[in-house]
């Protein structure tokens, strides 16, 4: 569920994983470069997202362990 919110707000998934001050960067960084870029930037933002919740997630099994 995690991996769509950050198709749609990076910044919001990423504060979910459980990086709030990463989420805080991230959002103050996103909001410019939607406006200046017109959203050709967004995919760099989702990538970004989806590799911070992919490592929450190896992190959490890798404690299960």
């Amino acid at each position: 569920m995690n991996y769509v919110l950050a198709l749609l707000l990076p910044p919001l998934s990423i504060l979910l994983a459980g990086r709030p001050i990463v989420a805080i960067v991230t959002f103050l960084i996103w909001i410019p470069a939607i406006i200046f870029s017109g959203g050709l930037t967004h995919p760099m933002f989702i990538v970004l997202a989806w590799i911070l919740i992919y490592q929450s997630h190896a992190d959490r099994r890798e404690r299960r362990y």
